[in-house]
């Protein structure tokens, strides 16, 4: 693990201290008055307000999945990070650590730096040069007749970040939640043997969606919907969420099936040493997660049409193909799966109340080769079409949430994940306006 070194900036406060005391007060009501069980009113949805609000209270307060060290590799290797108004510089220091300054020039507020990724030394603004260092000192900002000019006092704003088993995240608080070190010795120990600093980037998509962040979770957390991913039926049970009492009798066979791939995938994880069981604290910790290791379907080994590896190469010090998939969800905004042949990061970061951009890196051994371990387009098929469905699902419910005819609907029991994401949400967002 490795933190930035000085305190963040923080825009805790700004935003809601400019609302009326009439707007805060009806937010709040919002929130206090949520109907358990039953999604959210249409203002949650919809309202540039709340939008606000959730910007302080929960984007710019607890720790966010940023990147992983795969698309970092090297010293001066960076990534931008724009959500909201926010914009970020996630930079790999010689250490090994990661450095998060704000994307903003201490000069007039241009973007210092407006790629998306690359490598970098110094930090120079295209502006009018004004550069920093890699800490984001100011170094350079020379002009004729500023004789008293003080550089230490334009340094760049920095926010935390850190590093664990691998990936990457930040936060905005001057003091984030502090239980996230309890919810990384519990991922760690099941990240662990996939190795990710032994991983590259094969491939990174982004997708903006017309729809509001918490409708990209929602769909996110269930598989209500999984008829609707033909290619991700292929592998992933269709049962995934259910259990003895709410499978439909459609799917008893796949059931059965589901049970006993289950069963062996728990068995190799024992003679293994590897941990398997479901750990689920989505909405009973500041800092939620839901993890556990879980069969596919066909061959059990990664997200294909059989089920068959998608890539020649094991990862990390894994011993076998036929491992399921390690799935991982964190809240607020980032859910993984890790397979013995390759890891794919998912994050969804909003643009404002009602667009939210999900991006999705596949990595692979660093040692594979392109066309020889694996093909890209077969290792990317099952989750670009995935993708793009759930972006369809989740534009349809914009729409719906728009409407004047809107009103909350029961979540079922199969979607109790999406109840703990929004009870989490509802939560923290009553915390921060109290």
């Amino acid at each position: 693990m490795t933190a930035s070194a000085s305190a963040p900036h923080t825009t805790r406060g700004k935003l809601a201290s400019s609302m009326s005391h009439e707007q805060l007060a009806e937010i709040t009501e919002l929130f206090a008055n949520r109907r358990k069980g039953y999604s959210l009113e249409a203002p949650l949805y919809t309202d540039r307000s709340v939008f606000d609000v959730e910007m302080q209270a929960i984007f710019g307060t607890h720790w966010l999945f940023a990147a992983s060290i795969a698309e970092i590799p090297e010293p001066g290797d960076y990534v931008t990070l724009d959500y909201g108004p926010h914009s970020l510089i996630v930079l790999r220091t010689d250490d090994g650590g990661v450095n998060v300054l704000h994307n903003v020039c201490r000069h007039r507020g241009a973007r210092v730096l407006t790629a998306a990724s690359g490598s970098t030394g110094n930090l120079v603004c295209g502006y009018h040069s004004w550069t920093y260092s890699p800490e984001g000192d100011l170094i350079h900002a020379s002009a004729p007749g500023e004789g008293d000019f003080d550089k230490n006092c334009f340094a760049l704003k920095r926010a935390h970040g850190r590093i664990h088993a691998g990936l990457i995240f930040v936060s905005l608080a001057q003091e984030p939640p502090a239980d996230f070190d309890e919810v990384a010795e519990i991922f760690e120990p099941y990240l662990a043997p996939h190795d990710i600093s032994r991983t590259k980037v094969a491939y990174q998509q982004d997708i903006i969606e017309e729809g509001n962040w918490k409708l990209v979770m929602e769909n996110n957390r269930e598989c209500y919907h999984c008829d609707g991913h033909p290619e991700l039926a292929c592998s992933l049970f269709p049962t995934w969420g259910l259990s003895d009492e709410t499978v439909p009798p459609h799917l008893e066979e796949v059931w059965a099936r589901n049970q006993k791939a289950q069963a062996d995938l728990e068995e190799r994880c024992r003679r293994y040493g590897m941990p398997y069981e479901v750990v689920e604290q989505l909405d009973t910790r500041v800092a939620g997660i839901r993890i556990s290791r879980e069969s596919l379907d066909g061959d059990g080994e990664s997200f294909s049409a059989d089920g068959h590896r998608l890539s020649k190469k094991l990862l990390g010090v894994l011993r076998d193909f036929r491992l399921g998939r390690c799935s991982m969800h964190l809240q607020p905004n980032s859910w993984f799966h890790f397979q013995s042949d390759h890891v794919i990061t998912f994050a969804a970061y909003p643009i404002n109340e009602h667009q939210t951009l999900v991006r999705t890196t596949w990595l692979v051994a660093d040692d594979a080769v392109e066309g020889d371990d694996y093909d890209l387009e077969q290792l990317t098929h099952t989750w670009k079409q995935t993708n793009l469905q759930d972006k369809a699902f989740v534009e349809l419910c914009q729409k719906g949430a728009a409407s004047p005819a809107y009103q909350p609907g029961p979540y079922m029991k199969s979607e109790y994940q999406v109840e703990a994401f929004i009870n989490w949400y509802t939560q923290r967002v009553l915390e921060h306006l109290a």
